[in-house]
């Protein structure tokens, strides 16, 4: 696939000189705007993607009446938590 280039962002020497200063090793600018910018278009994904399935869910609320206790929410949430934990402790 053919790349495409980005347009041109014009900063404030500080902002410049600060990003020179954070770069690592023979990392170039083009680089890290370019993982910036994956980083930042991955989010909006999951955000976007988050907020859809809270809105499915809004909607069958409505349509339903049911929902589920925030207890038992809550401790689904932490028991996801805790087997991710396990599973990087595991991986050390």
């Amino acid at each position: 696939m053919k790349s495409a280039t980005l347009p041109a962002v014009r900063v404030a020497p500080e902002l410049r000189n600060q990003l020179e200063a954070v770069l690592d090793g023979n990392e170039s600018i083009s680089a890290f705007v370019e993982e910036a910018v994956r980083s930042a278009v991955n989010y909006r994904r999951i955000q976007a993607e988050f907020l859809a399935r809270g809105e499915q869910a809004w909607q069958e609320y409505q349509r339903t009446g049911q929902s589920r206790p925030a207890a038992e929410v809550f401790d689904r949430i932490q028991g996801r938590i805790d087997a991710r934990r396990q599973a990087l402790v595991h991986q050390s």
